[in-house]
């Protein structure tokens, strides 16, 4: 894997809020708060990545299965989170694992700030009593950082999810500069996101993409960008944020 340099993130300075890093092995976060919560996140992410290791040492189909893939009653909650978003978008699970911890590591700094933002590699959750305005990044779609899906106040706590096959290095299957999901959950939204960016091959399927997966519960919104055309539905309410 190549890691590729998230610059997209020089841009994000949600204002009064303290804009912070944490790195746990793959897991990549930019975190804002109140204050610097670096020592309280790290733990949040080890804890998370603890139970989702320790799932995967005695079940190696779950990071493998590009389906959804049934998991015990038992398992640690953030790996039945996964699954069940992933059999929701019909995807497999790790399509989840980013929004998953995002949503995990906010839900507990909120314990500590009562604005978070945290961002797992375009996998967003917030959480708070602000309004927020999230760009879209699309890669080489000339809709990158002009367009910002808006937030409203009285719908957090939710996740705002990216799949992408022109940035980053997650698997796709599709086409898309950007697949973007408002969701309830991290999980939703993350593995929502991915079925909606397998779908979309070119701008004719933006529509049919979008129809396929509005319908999932606990999806609030859409957007969706191919070179320079691009889709909504829902809660996604557009804004220009050029300049």
């Amino acid at each position: 894997m190549v890691y590729e340099p998230r610059t997209y993130r020089r841009s994000v300075e949600p204002a009064g809020l303290v804009t912070f890093r944490v790195v746990v092995r793959e897991t990549d976060l930019q975190i804002a708060a109140r204050g610097d919560l670096t020592a309280q996140a790290i733990s949040l992410v080890e804890a998370a990545r603890a139970d989702i290791d320790g799932f995967v040492a005695g079940h190696r189909r779950f990071v493998e299965s590009f389906v959804p893939f049934e998991v015990p009653a038992d398992a640690p909650a953030i790996v039945r989170e996964m699954a069940e978003a992933a059999a929701r978008a019909d995807v497999g699970p790790m399509a989840a694992v980013a929004g998953a911890i995002a949503e995990r590591v906010a839900r507990g700094l909120a314990q500590l700030s009562d604005e978070v933002i945290v961002e797992n590699g375009g996998d967003i959750f917030m959480v708070g009593s602000t309004e927020r305005v999230v760009s879209v990044h699309a890669g080489p779609s000339p809709i990158t950082g002009r367009v910002g899906v808006v937030i409203p106040a009285e719908m957090l706590p939710v996740a705002v999810c990216t799949s992408s096959a022109t940035v980053g290095p997650s698997v796709s299957l599709g086409r898309a500069d950007a697949a973007c999901v408002v969701a309830r959950t991290g999980a939703l939204a993350d593995a929502v996101a991915s079925a909606l960016g397998n779908r979309i091959h070119s701008p004719s399927d933006i529509q049919r993409a979008m129809d396929a997966v509005r319908g999932i519960d606990g999806v609030l919104g859409l957007v969706a960008v191919v070179g320079d055309a691009m889709g909504a539905w829902g809660c996604a309410r557009l804004v220009s944020i050029e300049g």
